[in-house]
């Protein structure tokens, strides 16, 4: 099936935008990068990451960043590139995301887009939307609001009556998004999903394919891959953000992987219930993201419990 066209394009209208080019989401712990590796190696690709987290220097383990012989092995955009604090979204990832995918086809190369950030995957695939202006005096009070765990459930309660579409297709941890949610309520009266339907067409077209397994097989495959973080030096990793003086009020840090730690290393939990919550609230983040991507009827689903090996669902996926 082709996503390249958006909904509402007349059907009369050839659609001559560039492409489509093949975009690899689903869920976080589904094996979008070794697919996007195997992928990559065949149709001689560039890999234009849709992480909203791995762009960060530091944030390695935590965010499962490939690794250094996987990086070298394909070329890969929008991996280690800006500093922690640096200000980075889901607009200026589409916009510059759109100027490397330009400088891509100059070379020769073909894009391949791979990620699980929906809100990238939505500016980049469908266009950016046109959202109002951020309130500072809002913002201060809701930043206010959600720098408790108990103030950040009350937050999120409150736009999944104002806002029921966007609510479901939010990870609750990542407050930075929960605020946003809300001072676009809060400022204009709308909902902040409404605005998405309002974008612009991208200068690409794309083919989404969305990498879903069994339930039972992804939920441990997330289990499995959390141990293996605490393993490869998670909490090390952590303890290193806190000796340089982050705090969870950095925006790439109000996330799984990084909250549950840091509620851990400041003695608010014990070991056993920092693991216990890496793992229910990955699994969530996860079912977050296929609820997202099911709002898209022109996506490609494709189950990976289907197929014996990497080499086959790559084969089912480029045929």
């Amino acid at each position: 099936m082709d996503g390249g066209n958006r909904p509402g394009r007349s059907a009369g209208l050839k659609d001559t935008r560039p492409g489509p080019f093949l975009v690899l989401a689903g869920p976080t712990g589904v094996g979008k990068t070794a697919l996007s590796l195997t992928i990559a190696s065949r149709i001689g690709a560039e890999i234009v990451s849709a992480d909203s987290r791995q762009v960060f220097r530091g944030l390695d383990i935590g965010t499962a960043k490939p690794s250094w012989n996987e990086l070298a092995a394909v070329p890969h955009h929008f991996i280690d590139e800006c500093n922690l604090g640096s200000l980075w979204s889901a607009g200026r990832f589409a916009e510059e995301a759109n100027g490397r995918i330009a400088h891509i086809i100059q070379r020769g190369a073909v894009p391949l887009v791979v990620g699980g950030s929906t809100l990238y995957l939505e500016a980049l695939v469908h266009g950016l939307a046109d959202i109002p202006d951020s309130d500072p005096a809002i913002r201060a009070e809701l930043n206010e609001q959600v720098s408790t765990l108990e103030g950040a459930q009350n937050l999120f309660e409150e736009l999944e009556r104002i806002d029921p579409e966007g609510a479901e297709t939010l990870d609750p941890t990542k407050t930075q998004r929960l605020v946003r949610a809300l001072e676009v309520y809060r400022t204009t009266g709308e909902p902040w999903s409404s605005f998405f339907a309002q974008a612009e067409p991208p200068p690409y077209r794309y083919r989404v394919v969305v990498l879903t397994r069994l339930r039972e097989e992804l939920y441990a495959r997330i289990e499995a891959r959390v141990d293996a973080m605490l393993d490869a030096g998670l909490l090390e990793e952590n303890r290193g953000l806190m000796d340089a003086g982050f705090k969870l009020d950095t925006n790439p840090l109000r996330t799984i992987g990084y909250q549950e730690p840091f509620a851990h290393l400041s003695g608010e939990i014990d070991y056993d219930e920092m693991v216990r919550l890496l793992k229910r609230n990955t699994r969530r983040y996860a079912k977050r993201q296929l609820t997202w991507f099911r709002r898209r009827p022109e996506y490609e689903w494709v189950d990976l419990s289907a197929y014996d090996s990497t080499d086959d669902a790559a084969e089912a996926i480029l045929s």
